[in-house]
């Protein structure tokens, strides 16, 4: 099948079919003699693999190991749960900072009154936060780094750390 049949029979765009034979994750299809690719059955199968790990979350270099392992037929399932358990670490790590930033922003829209005065905690509270210190670069490729950048530490994202004193108390 050529490579719009492939994007339709997998749910993956012809531009990332590209993409994913680019970068190594998909063998290169095989070009018939006017150049045109052709992919089989199995080729269509690894694309939706790789569709649904990525709407799992995954990042591209996980879901090359996941495609490895799910390729070897004598794997020992230890790794792929070690890899799934992981994954779901980094969600719940996410989950937590995006509840705090919730927090945080509910917090602050608390302390605004929302009305013609130009006083504004939300604004305040947002401009007088402490800069968040330099992340390391995020393993799993999510949004570790933005979230700090933010000023969500994950492993300390409790929303009264991260409004200024005077918020808290509700002077503005």
């Amino acid at each position: 099948m050529n490579i719009g049949d492939a994007a339709k029979a997998s749910g993956v765009s012809v531009k990332m079919i590209r993409h994913y034979e680019a970068i190594g994750l998909l063998p290169a299809a095989t070009r018939t003699e006017s150049g045109y690719r052709v992919y089989r059955a199995e080729d269509v199968h690894a694309l939706r693999f790789i569709r649904n790990a990525r709407d799992l979350g995954f990042p591209l270099a996980e879901i090359e190991e996941l495609l490895n392992l799910w390729r070897d037929r004598a794997r020992a399932s230890a790794e792929v749960k070690r890899l799934a358990l992981a994954h779901v670490a980094a969600i719940d790590e996410k989950v937590n900072a995006l509840r705090a930033m919730g927090d945080t922003l509910r917090h602050l829209a608390a302390a605004c009154h929302g009305d013609h005065r130009p006083d504004c905690p939300i604004l305040e509270g947002i401009s007088e936060r402490p800069a968040a210190p330099a992340a390391k670069p995020a393993r799993r490729g999510g949004s570790t780094e933005v979230l700090r950048h933010a000023g969500i530490a994950s492993r300390d994202a409790r929303p009264e750390r991260l409004v200024r004193p005077a918020l808290r108390r509700g002077s503005a």
